[in-house]
C-alpha cells in the first residue's frame, strides 16, 4: 500500500498574524456601536468648524422607549435633550408605555422640549392624520432644529417603534429628513412605495391595540383579563384608546416640562409617604474627638 500524501496546507494564523492582530473597538466588540454608520452619521465638514451635527437617537427596551438628542464631540457624545416614554403618566397615559403609539408620545414630547429650549416657533403638524410631514423653514425667521435619524442596531422594518418616534419629533417640528418608506401600511406598488395615511393614524391612536384588546375580549375573556389586566384596572377599553392618545398630545403641547410628582421615584417606583425635605447628613469619617474624652476611653 502507498503511503497517503497530504495536500498542502497554509497556516493562516501563526505568529505573524497574531503579532499584526488589531482588536476591534470595544462597542463593537459588545455588538452595541455600528461603526460604519456612526461615521457617515457623525462627520462634519471641515469649513463648519465646531459645529454640532445632531442625531435623532431612538432605543426601546422592554419597559421603556428612550428618545435622544445627541451631538459627537472630540472625546465622547453630547446629550442636549432627552424625552422617555415612562414620563408619560404626567400626560394621562399610564399603561402601554412601550407600543407604536407611545413611542410617537415620546418623539412628540422631545421635539416639544427641543423647540421650548430653543425658542422656536416651529408647532409641526396642525393635525395628526399619519400623512407624511415635513417641516418648511421659515424664510424670515430661525431654521428648524435639524437631527438626523440614528436607529442603532435595530432592524429597520416597516411599522418598527423606532418610526414611531421619528413620526412624533416630525410632527413636533423637527427637521428629519425621511419619507414614508417604513411607516405602518405602506405597500410596494410597481417600483414604488406607496403609504397609507389612514393605517398609520390607527397605530398613531393606537388603534391595532384597540382591535386586539376587542377580539381577545370575545374569543377568551379570562385571557383579556390576564393580558390587559392594567387596562381594565384604570377602566378602560379599546373604544376609550384614540381619546387618551389625543388628550396626550394635546397635553404634551400645552407644557412639555411637566414636573414629575412628588411620590414617583423613578425605576416605575411609587414612594409610599410624602417626600421628606430633609435627609439625615452621612459622616463617612471618624468623628473628631476632645483631649479630655480621649483621655477618659
Amino acid at each position: 500500500l502507498r503511503a497517503g500524501k497530504m495536500g498542502f496546507i497554509k497556516v493562516v494564523k501563526n505568529k505573524a498574524y497574531f503579532k499584526r492582530f488589531q482588536v476591534k473597538f470595544k462597542r463593537r466588540r459588545q455588538a452595541k456601536t455600528d461603526y460604519y454608520a456612526r461615521k457617515r452619521l457623525i462627520i462634519q465638514d471641515k469649513n463648519k468648524y465646531k459645529t454640532p451635527k445632531y442625531r435623532f437617537v431612538v432605543r426601546h427596551s422592554n419597559k421603556d422607549i428612550t428618545c435622544q438628542i445627541f451631538s459627537a464631540d472630540m472625546t465622547h457624545d453630547v446629550c442636549f435633550l432627552a424625552a422617555y416614554s415612562h414620563e408619560l403618566p404626567r400626560y394621562g397615559v399610564k399603561v402601554g408605555l412601550t407600543n407604536y403609539a407611545a413611542a410617537y408620545c415620546t418623539g412628540l414630547l422631545l421635539a416639544r422640549r427641543v423647540n421650548k429650549k430653543l425658542g422656536l416657533d416651529y408647532t409641526g403638524a396642525k393635525e395628526v392624520d399619519g400623512a407624511l410631514f415635513q417641516v418648511e423653514a421659515n424664510p424670515e425667521g430661525k431654521a428648524p432644529f435639524k437631527a438626523l435619524m440614528d436607529v442603532g442596531l435595530r432592524r429597520t422594518t416597516t411599522g418598527a417603534k423606532i418610526f414611531g418616534a421619528l413620526k412624533g419629533a416630525s410632527d413636533g417640528g423637527l427637521d428629519i429628513p425621511h419619507n414614508d418608506r417604513r411607516f405602518p401600511g405602506t405597500k410596494l406598488e410597481g417600483e414604488d412605495y406607496k403609504g397609507d395615511a389612514e393605517v398609520h393614524k390607527k397605530y398613531i391612536f393606537g388603534g391595532h391595540v384597540a382591535n386586539y384588546m376587542k377580539t381577545l375580549a370575545e374569543e377568551d375573556e379570562e385571557a383579556y383579563k390576564r393580558q390587559f389586566g392594567r387596562y381594565v384596572a384604570l377602566g378602560l377599553d379599546g373604544d376609550a384608546l384614540e381619546g387618551l392618545y389625543k388628550a396626550a398630545h394635546a397635553a404634551i403641547r400645552k407644557d412639555p416640562n411637566l414636573p414629575r410628582d412628588p411620590k414617583v421615584k423613578g425605576s416605575f417606583k411609587v414612594r409610599e409617604g410624602e417626600k421628606p425635605k430633609e435627609y439625615p447628613k452621612k459622616q463617612w469619617q471618624q468623628v473628631k474627638i476632645s483631649k479630655k474624652q480621649r483621655a477618659g476611653r
